[in-house]
């Protein structure tokens, strides 16, 4: 028999994800973004030797709240931030078939907040944000090696395309 995933009725979790709210990034959430982002970071280190072992940034924060082909979500509960993730529209190359599709980053929700359909309801968010951009092409990575996030993004729809890879010399 398989775990329960919460620990409370169903009535206790709907009342829960109906308390949580999508939100575009301001610049004041500047600290709990940079938090955010040394949780990224921190994950994806022991799948990517590549890394520096110092204090690093991925992003350029400022950007993501600022440029108007960025939209960076935020899932808050009871006025509190749990997760992010955002929305970049990219040129696609010239053979494929759509001119432009959204990149999707920054999938981040805090660990007492996992397992609850918290990063559902972002790629939700921004899916229907890249859609009003009349974008029809959603692309993300993830390490190969991460199992838990690769199952989540089944989960909400997406497939396995393409592998790259690495040898360093």
């Amino acid at each position: 028999m398989a775990p329960k995933r919460f620990d409370w009725v169903p009535s206790a979790y709907t009342d829960y994800m109906q308390n949580i709210t999508i939100r575009e990034a301001t610049l004041a959430d500047m600290d709990i973004l940079l938090q955010f982002e040394q949780g990224v970071i921190s994950a994806e280190r022991p799948f990517d030797p590549t890394i520096k072992g110092e204090h690093i940034n991925y992003y350029d924060l400022n950007e993501f709240i600022t440029a108007p082909n960025i939209y960076l979500a935020l899932a808050e509960l009871n006025g509190q931030v749990i997760g992010s993730g955002y929305a970049r529209i990219e040129t696609s190359k010239i053979y494929l078939k759509h001119r432009q599709y959204a990149y999707l980053g920054f999938m981040y929700v805090l660990p007492q907040h996992r397992g609850k359909g918290v990063n559902k309801l972002i790629i939700q968010a921004l899916k229907n944000w890249a859609l009003k951009q009349g974008i029809t092409e959603l692309r993300l990575q993830v390490y190969n090696q991460n199992a838990p996030a690769i199952k989540a993004y089944e989960k909400v729809g997406f497939s396995r395309h393409m592998i790259e890879m690495r040898m360093g010399l």
